[in-house]
């Protein structure tokens, strides 16, 4: 029988005030209270030294169809350092306007000086065959630690049966914190490519922080699943505490997982200013990439 999993999380702090709209190029992934059992067991590696970049920086500012992997080409600088000069920017919801940090391509990457080993295992990795040959993969990380996460990251790399490397992307989740005890998944699509690969997931970021995020909660949530499994509308409501700080971007995630508890479809709504004491709407369909939808997750970030 198909169910409908609610979650909240505890989210962030103001910034710029931005129009309600939907996020349609990405699936998403939710906190959970409890975490679906894995189908595949990932090849994970884990880093705990992140390479951050120095030197002098350059200002980019993102124009209509720009991509951080094509500004990291234009510019030659590895998309490690683009993403860690601009920790605050997610490269899979990019303005145009907005700016962007350049790293100095000629000055070596150097290392954090306080590094603390940030454990966040990832619990299941799958990928998904689409129509166009391309795959989507995802990557459910657990948060172990007893403080949020921000700004969490990984590489995936696939290898073929021959335990050759395919392609290998950055993987971004669909917020920017995860919770204490939770879980969410990173996801990115891989084009042209073969459907039998085995990923290997390598974490590359995982900071504490999460200070700044504002208590918003879920309210009146419900996911009508349709006939064949593949789409889920989801509705509900977005509420802040009356004694809260009032936040000026709110984003909703919905993550579809199948019968057997594996992620197969995310996306994320984005909605504008909240005051303390109101609620926000939200209304908008996560599809499948995968099997048939049993349950749908919702997690909320309000800053």
């Amino acid at each position: 029988m198909r169910k409908l999993l609610l979650i909240g999380i505890l989210l962030s702090a103001c910034s710029a005030p931005a129009t309600p709209t939907e996020n349609t190029d990405v699936p998403l992934q939710p906190l959970l209270t409890n975490t679906p059992a894995a189908t595949l067991t990932p090849n994970v590696l884990i880093v705990l030294e992140t390479p951050i970049p120095t030197g002098t920086l350059q200002i980019h500012i993102i124009e209509s169809g720009d991509t951080v992997s094509e500004i990291a080409e234009t510019y030659n600088v590895p998309l490690n350092d683009l993403l860690a000069a601009n920790p605050d920017v997610n490269p899979n919801s990019l303005t145009i306007g907005q700016t962007l940090f350049i790293p100095d391509p000629s000055a070596p990457p150097s290392i954090a000086s306080t590094l603390t080993p940030v454990p966040a295992p990832v619990t299941q990795a799958a990928c998904h065959p689409t129509a166009d040959s391309g795959l989507w993969c995802f990557a459910l990380v657990q948060n172990s630690s007893a403080t949020t996460l921000e700004n969490v990251s990984a590489k995936i790399t696939l290898f073929d049966e021959n335990n050759n490397a395919l392609a290998s992307q950055i993987a971004f989740m669909p917020l920017d914190v995860i919770a204490q005890n939770t879980s969410l998944p990173v996801y990115v699509y891989f084009p042209n490519m073969p459907v039998n690969v085995n990923p290997q997931i390598q974490i590359l970021s995982a900071m504490p922080g999460g200070q700044a995020y504002l208590p918003a909660a879920l309210n009146n949530t419900s996911a009508e699943i349709d006939w064949n499994g593949k789409n889920a509308q989801v509705r509900g409501q977005v509420s802040l505490p009356a004694e809260s700080n009032a936040a000026t971007q709110v984003w909703v995630a919905a993550v579809a997982y199948d019968v057997n508890g594996t992620v197969v479809g995310v996306r994320r709504w984005e909605g504008g200013a909240l005051t303390p004491g109101s609620s926000l709407n939200f209304d908008f369909s996560v599809s499948s990439v995968g099997g048939e939808i049993e349950a749908v997750e919702f997690v909320v970030q309000a800053r």
